[in-house]
């Protein structure tokens, strides 16, 4: 099935309206991305160049540099959140329960909702067997943390013209591969099943700022704020999800992670907030949209 034929053309100003409990307006999603870095592999995200511009393997700075975020930058993320009782969605490359086990027994014990993100930090269309990296991935975060896992992020965003349907046929209902809305939006898969895309952002996301566009440390709460004060304003029409989306290692250094707080206190102060997990907003948005099964 081609990416067009997934989709039901809709103007953003013909969808239904969409209620909160409480005359509450606008959701807050914070996604947390956990991954597995291969020291013998070219390293996803680069912060030093080699020198010469000789690439080497091992490539020993930027594979580090991920370490350090998932051994200090998580715990610095999980406090942040804490603190302020934010329950948070948790996208993770299944072989970090192998690695860093201790990094998601501390999100499951703040009740964080596990969602797949690769078996390992590769992209679809370079796994070996697409079928076996989903299936694999999804039962082991599911055996790991007792929970049902029914979200899905691929590394990247990535996917085949069969990821979808590969999804569905393993119990997945939700994806954060299409930021095409900043509402929930139903995607046709071949099983028949429902499958919603829900608005994870691009670019309310710190790779995007920080490892790509090389933005200052404060740019996540700038933007941030800027993003928000428009959704809240628009909100008044139909409520509308503020999704956020860290890594350990880029918002997890000291100095960035001020300006998530603040980013997150400055939300947090305007009336009208609820905090939810992907799994919430799925629930929130198919108990109120009904399935037109095609």
């Amino acid at each position: 099935m081609e990416r067009r034929e997934r989709l039901n053309s809709q103007n953003s100003n013909n969808k239904q309206k969409l209620l909160l409990k409480d005359n509450k307006k606008i959701i807050l999603w914070v996604i947390v991305n956990l991954e597995v870095w291969d020291a013998d592999l070219a390293q996803p995200r680069n912060i030093l160049p080699p020198p010469m511009g000789i690439p080497m393997l091992p490539d020993l700075p930027n594979w580090s540099w991920h370490e350090y975020g998932m051994r200090v930058g998580f715990w610095r993320l999980l406090k942040t959140l804490k603190d302020r009782k934010i329950c948070s969605t948790l996208a993770l490359n299944a072989t970090v329960v192998d690695h860093y086990p201790e990094t998601v027994k501390a999100a499951m014990e703040e009740k964080w909702e596990p969602m797949g993100h690769g078996y390992i930090q590769r992209p679809m269309h370079k796994v070996e067997n697409e079928f076996v990296d989903i299936k694999s991935a999804i039962n082991k975060i599911e055996d790991f943390t007792n929970t049902k896992v029914i979200g899905w992020e691929s590394p990247g965003l990535t996917e085949t013209l069969d990821t979808l349907d590969i999804l569905s046929d393993n119990g997945i209902k939700y994806t954060a591969n299409w930021p095409i809305d900043d509402l929930p939006v139903d995607l046709k898969v071949k099983s028949g099943k429902r499958m919603v895309s829900l608005p994870y952002p691009i670019e309310i996301n710190d790779v995007v700022m920080t490892s790509i566009q090389m933005h200052k440390s404060d740019e996540i709460y700038n933007r941030g704020k800027f993003q928000f004060d428009r959704l809240y304003k628009e909100a008044d029409e139909n409520p509308k999800i503020m999704a956020i989306s860290v890594h350990p290692y880029l918002t997890g250094v000291p100095h960035r992670i001020l300006f998530f707080e603040k980013l997150l206190d400055y939300i947090l102060e305007h009336d009208g907030v609820e905090i939810m997990t992907g799994k919430k907003i799925y629930n929130w948005y198919t108990d109120q949209v009904p399935f037109k099964k095609k």
